[in-house]
Formats: structure tokens, sequence, C-alpha cells
């Protein structure tokens, strides 16, 4: 008997899994990732890039099935999953896997909305796909991730795992949302892999290309499993294939025991892991060891000279050059800086401890704050280096004006498994997100809908009271 590919043993899982073999964990921890979802993409309806992306968006035409935050018409699902998925990454407040350093909630639940929308799926069929897709997208992910140097291959080459691997996630929820067979699972990932797509070089140089990339991925996955649907189909070999999506993409074979060890049986979902702060998860850790700081009474006057330690392998991004990082001149800027998430913690935050309006262009050039980053070194730590990238820590040194030094030593990523977030600041994440664009009541409403979102009869609850917002 022929081995299956692995493309066969994703769709093979994604067939077998039903909503009530689902794990409670699960099942609870996606109604959270739609919240966290939503509100991620109410919030970032202000922004330019998002106007552009929606209107664009509606010159598409075509039959309308599917709701897009902050759009009153309703779109194609295609568009509506592109539209919802431009939102969901665009402030990068969206969650992590570790240690794939993949963004899987901001191409999978956009894609598995839309999708269940158009096929009026229930919510029970939501969180299933959703569930099925999110496990998907993370194990394809650290397939491509080398335990040697600890780090994504992906990135090593300029690629953008999160929006490459949520494409083929979102694929298979949305497939499954629509009632796919286990081949057409497979044609729906043999055709993705032809769609997905994402180079990081805005990183480094500028443009705001990288907010569309979610928003492409789960575009993408919503018209692959359509095609494969309508009898289009892939290669069975499209994973591990000498002209497959790892050789293509990595140049090497994947890891493919990252992908079929344990399908089913352990779930990657839960441990996925949510952002309290809206920054680049590298700096979290110094938010909470400044906030650590002020806890114990102490104040950027009692402050001669601050060292934060954090991996080597973070100190380019939060770190270097260090003279940009103590002087950020925009708060996106500021949301890569180490020293700005040492103050926002040391001064004191809104929502978790770190809110989007604390990340404003006013703050990152306030007197106050540039003093106190003037006073930041950002350095390498073996410590934090054993623990990387399985956890972002960061140790905090500070040397105070009376000659006395104070160590903070955040060592595990609050939002993870070691220090998860409930519900309840789930919600409070989402309110602080929705709040000045929702009445309280529809915030609340929202909540106790995606804390039983399994209940829901139709899925379009949750989108159309988003489509327009005061």
């Amino acid at each position: 008997m022929t081995e299956p590919t692995l493309a066969q043993h994703l769709a093979r899982f994604a067939v077998d899994t039903t909503f009530d073999t689902l794990p409670a964990d699960v099942v609870a921890s996606v109604g959270m990732r739609v919240l966290d979802t939503l509100g991620i993409a109410i919030a970032a309806t202000e922004l330019d890039t998002s106007r552009a992306a929606i209107a664009w968006a509606a010159e598409q035409g075509g039959a309308a099935t599917a709701y897009a935050v902050g759009v009153e018409e309703a779109l194609p699902a295609p568009l509506a999953a592109f539209v919802n998925g431009v939102l969901a990454h665009s402030l990068d407040f969206d969650d992590t896997h570790l240690p794939s350093i993949l963004h899987p909630s901001a191409s999978v639940v956009p894609a598995a909305l839309a999708a269940a929308q158009q096929h009026g799926a229930d919510g029970r069929a939501l969180v299933r796909g959703i569930a099925i897709g999110l496990e998907v997208c993370v194990r394809l992910g650290m397939a491509g991730f080398d335990p040697e140097t600890k780090n994504s291959v992906f990135f090593e080459h300029g690629q953008h795992a999160t929006s490459i691997c949520g494409a083929m996630g979102g694929a298979v929820a949305a497939a499954v949302i629509g009632g796919a067979s286990e081949g057409r699972i497979v044609d729906a990932l043999g055709i993705t892999a032809s769609m997905a797509s994402g180079i990081i070089e805005a990183n480094r140089t500028g443009g705001t290309v990288k907010r569309l990339h979610c928003g492409w991925a789960a575009h993408s996955a919503v018209s692959a499993a359509g095609l494969a649907r309508h009898g289009i189909t892939g290669p069975p070999t499209v994973l591990e294939g000498r002209f497959g999506f790892y050789q293509a993409w990595l140049h090497e074979a994947p890891r493919a025991s990252e992908i079929v060890d344990g399908l089913g049986a352990q779930w990657a979902v839960p441990g996925i892991f949510f952002k309290p702060y809206p920054a680049n998860h590298f700096t979290h850790a110094a938010v909470d060891a400044g906030a650590a700081l002020r806890e114990r009474g102490i104040t950027a006057d009692d402050i001669d000279k601050l060292v934060l330690g954090v991996p080597a392998a973070n100190l380019r991004t939060i770190g270097e050059p260090i003279e940009v990082k103590r002087a950020p001149e925009t708060g996106y800027m500021a949301q890569f800086s180490g020293p700005y998430a040492v103050a926002v913690g040391l001064f004191g935050g809104g929502g978790l401890g770190a809110a989007l309006e604390d990340y404003s262009d006013d703050l990152a050039r306030s007197t106050d704050r540039r003093a106190l980053m003037a006073k930041v070194d950002v350095v390498p730590d073996e410590r934090c280096d054993a623990i990387f990238p399985h956890q972002f820590p960061a140790v905090l040194t500070a040397t105070l004006t009376d000659g006395s030094t104070v160590v903070e030593e955040v060592l595990t990523t609050r939002g993870g498994p070691e220090r998860p977030l409930s519900f309840d600041e789930v919600t409070a994440k989402f309110r602080a997100n929705a709040g000045a664009l929702l009445t309280d009541d529809r915030v609340d409403e929202l909540a106790e809908r995606c804390h039983a979102v399994a209940t829901l009869s139709d899925v379009g609850k949750l989108l159309a009271p988003l489509t327009k917002l005061r």
C-alpha cells in the first residue's frame, strides 16, 4: 500500500476531525481568537491602508455572500476574506505561534468567516474549520523551522511565513467548512500552493504592502477552496515533491515529523500566544519589566541607567541601531523599540498594560520618554538565548541614582501557555480596540457571541453588526 503524502495526511486529519472530537480547550481558544481578530480588525479600519483595501475590494463586483468589517455592503466571499485579513494583520497586534513565529489567526479566521457565510454554515462548522486550519498552518510553519539555528528558514529567505502558511491553513479551513471530501482538500492545498506568497523586504526599507499579506492569504484560501469545489485539481505531492511547496520556498525537504507526528491528538492551537500589547512581540517582556519597576515605586527620575538584556537574535529588531531605537520618530517605529517598550511599562499604559494609544507619534517623540530611552542600552543576554525562541524573554537591570541596582527578569511571555490571557482579558483587549467605534452594548454582545460561537446558527450575526461603525 502506498504511503499517504503529507497533503493526504492533512486531508485525512481534517475529514476525521469533527466538532465533537475537538478538545474543550481548542474550542474555547477558537472563540477567543475570533473575538481577538475582530477587535483588531475594527481598530484597523482607521488606517489609510485599510481604507485603500476596502475601496479596492468594493470595486471588484461579484456575488455578495459575506460581510467584512467596516464595509456596509456585502462582498463576494474571497473579497470579504481579503478585507478582514488586511485589517487583522495591520496593527501588529495579532496572535503569534512560537517557535515558528507565525501569526496564524490573521489569515485563517478571515478565510473561515467568509467561507462560513458563503456556505450558510453554523458556529460548530466555523469552530471546526478554524481549529483545523490553525493546526495546519502551525504545522506547516514548524516544518520550515530549523531547531539548530533557532530560526524559521522562511524568514532567512525573506519570505513571510505568516501569509505563506496562512493561505494553506486558511484553504483547509474554507474547504472543510464547505463540506469538501478528503480528495478536494488535497486539491485545495495543491491549488493554494501556487497562490501563497509574501516577502518581508518592507520590514527593512519601508512600504505598507506587508499589511496586505494576510488579506491576500485569506483571499487565496477561499478562492482555492472554491476552485477545488468546481473541479480544479492539485498535485498530491504538493508539499514534499521535487518541485513542491518546501523545495520551492526553502530549497530543502520539510521536517515531515512536524506535520504528521501527533496529528489529531496533540493540538498546537491552545498554545498560540495572544498579544497583550500592540507592538513587536520581541518587546513585550520589556514592557513587563518596565511595569515591574513601576510597581516597586521606581520612577524615571530615580533611574541613572538601564540595561535591557534580550536574546541575541532579537537585537537587530528592537535594539539596533540603538540611536534610532532610543529616538523613534513615529508610533510605528516605537512598536519595534526595546527602549520605548521599557518606557511604556515604566510610565504605564492602557488596555492590558499597553494599548494602541500608547504608540502615538506624539508619545514616541515626547520629552520625558526620550529622556528615559536615552538611558537604555540593549544587549544580548545568555539566559535569554537559552530560552529563545520558545519564549521572548528579557532581563532589565536598573542602576538607580542612589547607586543601588534592581534587576527584573521576565523569562516567559505573557499571553502564552505559561502566562495565559483569560477570556475576560481578551475581552478587555477587544474593548480597548473596538470601544471607540462600537457602543458598550455592542461590545458586550459581540463578546458573548464569541464566547459561545459554537452555538450560533448564523455566522453572519458576528459580522453584520460590524459593517457600519460609528
